[in-house]
């Protein structure tokens, strides 16, 4: 017998949330590609709901490269313009600015930490932080590791990087493990 599958309360009933959930949030993330994808979606996600980045992930990825931070980081200004003409990204041209710029900086972490991967798993000492929270209103909006990253990134020069943006970004990765204690994709319950 299949056991029920209780998910995370800000799920809801949309197919493309249950698999973002079950599939991909809070699982740790160590290739570079990807941790630049999540970041750029993050991004591109600030003042919008996250369904509607989701719903529109797949034709982000065409329209930048597959997420290829060397390809992004030669943007041109023609190029961003020709993405504020596409309906199927986030049309908005500070979003579409930053991506080239973090793609650019992304770079720059690569080249003095050897990986992005390595630079942000150093934050936590290179292990999950796995919370325990009983219900969604107990989880933060930012934390003091959110604070810091986001502070040394912006330092870094990278855009769209605010404490929540990045907060959201480490749940996505992995770095944070956010699952509800009744989720039964917290660690807990495996």
């Amino acid at each position: 017998m299949e056991r029920e599958i209780i998910r995370c309360e800000w799920v809801g009933s949309d197919d493309i949330y249950k698999k973002y959930h079950d599939e991909e949030w809070g699982k740790p993330v160590y290739d570079d590609r990807l941790l630049f994808e999540f970041l750029l979606l993050e991004g591109f996600q600030a003042g919008l709901s996250w369904i509607t980045v989701l719903k529109k992930r797949e034709s982000i990825r065409e329209a930048f490269d597959h997420f290829d931070y060397k390809k992004i980081s030669q943007y041109t200004q023609e190029k961003m313009d020709r993405l504020l003409l596409n309906e199927g990204v986030i049309r908005n041209k500070l979003k579409i600015k930053a991506a080239t710029t973090n793609a650019q900086k992304f770079m720059d972490v690569q080249n003095e930490f050897g990986s992005f991967s390595n630079y942000l798993w150093n934050f936590v000492n290179h292990t999950p932080i796995c919370n325990h929270w009983e219900t969604i209103k107990q989880v933060p909006a930012s934390t003091q590791l959110s604070d810091s990253i986001s502070k040394d990134l912006k330092k870094r020069g990278f855009k769209f990087v605010g404490t929540t943006i990045i907060y959201a970004f480490l749940q996505a990765v992995g770095v944070v493990n956010d699952h509800i204690l009744t989720c039964s994709f917290h660690p807990v319950n495996h």
